[in-house]
């Protein structure tokens, strides 16, 4: 995994999203995980593959902006081509999302726009949805809101509980991150005035993985 387009990934766990961007070999260079708690697995992961690791506890901070002004400066003397987030348990400011506007990106367990925020694997059970998924997203100042890149669409089964969806959801997250952050790093993926180009043309929606 060695390229000159350089990724930073934020976490706040277990890694298991960036080992999946580790074991695919991405045409991109991970230059460091940085993590808001220190100890978790995710970054033994890094360590592991020789890639450099950070720690700035949230905790430290008396606000939001104060953390992530300093969480910026440490991305930034990296100078990345793209910031991936990765069970990154933070809410960003507006300014830290504005700074990196088309180099932000993340995956959020639903076909976006629908279920936006936490719990929708219980939120899809309840509501009697056929399908489910995952959506890779530009991020924005609207939670969940950025647009969709690339979605992983899968049918809920009658034998489902919203842990065995999680599961289930889990692996195809693995399989489209990796595939968006290659997109971007080749060049075939753009953002511009909010609308997402690739190969060129404005797309008219995601890219929807179909696992039915």
């Amino acid at each position: 995994m060695h390229s000159d387009y350089r990724i930073i990934v934020l976490l706040s766990g277990s890694g298991t999203t960036l080992q999946s961007i580790i074991d695919t070999g991405l045409p991109a260079t991970i230059s460091a995980v940085i993590s808001n708690k220190a100890g978790v697995m995710g970054l033994g992961r890094a360590e592991e593959a020789a890639i450099p690791t950070h720690v700035l506890d949230h905790t430290g901070y008396a606000s939001r902006e104060a953390f992530d002004h300093d969480l910026q400066k440490l991305i930034d003397q990296y100078e990345p081509d793209l910031v991936v987030l990765a069970g990154f348990m933070r809410i960003l400011s507006d300014k830290f999302v504005d700074h990196y506007y088309g180099k932000l990106i993340n995956i959020h367990p639903s076909l976006l726009p629908k279920y936006k925020g936490m719990h929708t694997h219980q939120r899809v059970m309840d509501d009697g949805e056929p399908l489910h998924g995952s959506s890779v997203h530009f991020v924005n100042s609207d939670l969940d809101g950025g647009p969709v890149v690339l979605q992983a669409r899968l049918p809920v089964l009658p034998s489902d509980s919203p842990e065995s969806l999680e599961l289930r959801i889990k692996t195809k997250e693995h399989l489209i991150y990796p595939t968006a952050i290659s997109w971007l790093a080749e060049g075939r993926i753009k953002l511009k005035d909010d609308d997402v180009y690739m190969d060129g043309k404005k797309m008219a929606g995601p890219v929807v993985m179909d696992y039915m």
